[in-house]
């Protein structure tokens, strides 16, 4: 009955009659695939030395065809030398009786007779019952084996032994791998930097690296190498540093179509040159600005306004504001003892729109600088004295600029003594806004370089009794 299930057209299967298995390739055509999509040239021998296996790898380096290659008999009289074949021959068959894989270098012969050197892996090819039943052999060029050799040492050496830092990117702009030079340098271990984000590790600069890694991608390496200036966080604080950049492009070699991988950072440290470089250009510019300025004072004939003129120069690149203050009585000699010191405004930069030093004269009255200021510290002192409000929010750091007769804008101080004749003459004051950073001991040897040019002058007005 089961029989009869079938009629007319129809083809229907009846319960007695199972549905056929599907059917995928067979192990002769999975191992003809697995061959040909080796990146390696493959061949096999029988036990006998006769070729039964040869791959396309093997046809593109050799130029004899698959066809042409099994049933022959060993290398000999095609793929090698007649004088070579021997010798060949019983290297290759050795390892049917060795341990492991055996190493080996062969020159073979080319279809239009030309010599390629190879080299050579071969194993034994074991049968069932566990004995030796023939050989395969891989090979591959000397000069492509030994390229991939120098990738791999070369690879191994950058994240092993460079003295610079090596980081690569991932697509993500994260480290996946790093050296242990880069891990100094970050102030971190290497196994912990990886797959954070680099806003993590450094405090400034995250940015700008992120957008150079970013333009590596879609764009490719930069022509040049590029220094960033970073601060890296460390336990013992914020360090500022400049690296220099070299940025590559790493594409998979495995696809048809280059696929980004991420990005090759190389990197060194050269703060130290660059902050000795910034160091010794401003020194010059400094220089610079000293002798003009000295050249400018020579043409007035007015002494009070040689000295403004050392002023605005010194303005330059070194602070917003400056004021000079005198000593009321005119002067004060060393050890002289007395009631408090009053200060009197010789001149000033003008504390809005920029502008010419205003003299104020030299009978105004005294400026009501409290007790602790910095001007009358300085000048109590006979020595430089910096101050500044730059740990403060916004609104208390202006109330401490006006309750120390400074323009609001101002966040950091510097008042260099004015001394001439072994007496002090007063204090001028140089005033930085909040977009500036605090003054340091260069910038206090420099103040104290123009104000002996102050001294000098302002003590030559007075002796010509200029009392204006």
């Amino acid at each position: 009955m089961s029989a009869s299930r079938r009629s007319g057209t129809t083809d229907e299967l009846g319960p007695d009659e199972p549905e056929p298995a599907r059917r995928g390739p067979d192990g002769s055509d999975l191992l003809a695939a697995l061959l040909d999509g080796m990146d390696a040239a493959l061949c096999a021998f029988d036990a006998d030395g006769t070729v039964t296996h040869w791959n396309r790898e093997a046809e593109r380096i050799l130029g004899w065809t698959a066809a042409e290659a099994v049933g022959r008999a060993g290398f000999a009289g095609w793929a090698v030398r007649s004088a070579d074949a021997e010798e060949v021959e019983a290297r290759l068959m050795a390892a049917m009786d060795a341990p492991g894989r055996q190493v080996n270098e062969f020159a073979l012969l080319t279809k239009d007779g030309g010599r390629v050197l190879v080299r050579t892996q071969s194993a034994a090819v074991r049968g069932p019952d566990g004995k030796p039943a023939g050989v395969y052999c891989a090979f591959s060029e000397v000069h492509a084996q030994i390229d991939l050799e120098r990738s791999i040492a070369l690879s191994e050496a950058l994240l092993e032994d460079a003295s610079w830092g090596v980081v690569l990117v991932d697509a993500d702009l994260r480290p996946a791998v790093v050296n242990a030079h880069a891990a100094r340098a970050l102030g971190t271990g290497r196994a912990s930097v990886l797959g954070r984000p680099l806003g993590e590790l450094l405090a400034q600069g995250a940015e700008e690296l992120e957008s150079a890694l970013a333009h590596v991608l879609a764009e490719g390496a930069p022509p040049a190498p590029a220094e960033l200036w970073v601060s890296v966080r460390a336990p013992e604080g914020e360090r500022r540093r400049c690296w220099r950049s070299g940025f590559v492009r790493l594409a998979s070699p495995l696809t048809e179509e280059p696929v980004p991988l991420g990005v090759g950072w190389l990197f060194q440290d050269v703060t130290e040159s660059r902050q000795g470089e910034q160091e010794a250009s401003l020194l010059r510019f400094r220089a610079q600005q000293l002798h003009r300025a000295a050249r400018a004072a020579a043409e007035c004939e007015d002494p009070a306004e040689a000295a403004t003129v050392h002023l605005e120069f010194a303005l330059a690149g070194f602070a917003d504001h400056a004021l000079i203050d005198r000593v009321a009585d005119g002067g004060q000699d060393d050890g002289q003892d007395g009631d408090r010191v009053r200060l009197v405004r010789v001149a000033a930069t003008p504390s809005g729109s920029p502008g010419p030093s205003r003299l104020a004269g030299w009978a105004g009255l005294p400026v009501r600088y409290g007790e602790g200021h910095p001007a009358v510290q300085c000048v109590e002192r006979a020595g430089t004295v910096r101050a500044g409000a730059g740990s403060l929010g916004a609104e208390e750091a202006r109330a401490w600029a006006l309750s120390r007769q400074w323009p609001q804008d101002a966040v950091h101080a510097l008042c260099a003594v004015l001394r001439s004749r072994g007496r002090t003459l007063g204090a001028v004051t140089f005033l930085r806004g909040a977009g500036r950073s605090a003054f340091e001991r260069s910038d206090a040897m420099y103040a104290e370089d123009v104000a002996i040019r102050i001294a000098t002058s302002l003590d030559l007005a007075g002796l010509l009794g200029d009392d204006r």
